[in-house]
């Protein structure tokens, strides 16, 4: 499958209707770096191939967990877990209503894990990869392997098993996050 890219890339300079100043985007600028998103000299979220964002995926069940999915967890679902995969990790039985501070997350030893896998892309359900672990191991070692991280997903209602992922970031210049709208097709 060849995917074309034919959006326009959103930046403050962007062709608007009639070319309206209250048309163009604003950004904002929450934090300064000096690298991007925990990598240095990291691949920004338009150049990210768009491939990493569409294919085939699973949906792995961790409710069970209450702090970390390390390796031995994953170890555990055996060969479901192929090269190539986006791997989603369901760690929410209801909706999530408020922010809790003591959300599941992704260790660094199944950061490891994933990425000696040859996995493409991982996702989570709670709204970060990692909860405050010093140095920011999950997201370095998933990045320093070219593995896009989505989180935030809503896999309440989801069973896991077997799908096919579309989920595509906004191509936003110098952007080291975007929201996608994230679809799962059985």
């Amino acid at each position: 499958m060849k995917i074309y890219d034919i959006s326009m890339e959103i930046k403050r300079d962007i062709a608007v209707w009639k070319d309206k100043d209250s048309k163009k985007p604003r950004f904002m600028i929450t934090a300064e770096f000096a690298y991007f998103h925990m990598i240095d000299s990291g691949k920004r979220i338009g150049e990210i191939s768009l491939d990493k964002f569409i294919g085939n995926c699973i949906v792995l069940d961790f409710t069970r967990v209450n702090d970390k999915i390390t390796n031995k967890e994953l170890e555990k679902m055996g060969n479901k877990i192929k090269k190539n995969d986006i791997v989603l990790l369901k760690t929410l039985k209801k909706p999530m209503k408020k922010f809790d501070f003591n959300f599941a997350y992704l260790g660094k030893t199944g950061a490891k894990f994933l990425a000696d896998k040859g996995i493409k892309m991982v996702g989570i359900d709670a709204l970060g990869i990692e909860r405050g672990q010093s140095g920011h191991d999950t997201h370095k070692i998933l990045f320093e392997k070219n593995i896009p991280v989505v989180e935030g997903l809503e896999l309440s209602k989801i069973n896991s098993g077997r799908y096919f992922f579309i989920g595509l970031p906004l191509k936003i210049k110098e952007g080291d996050a975007s929201p996608i709208r994230a679809v799962l097709v059985k």
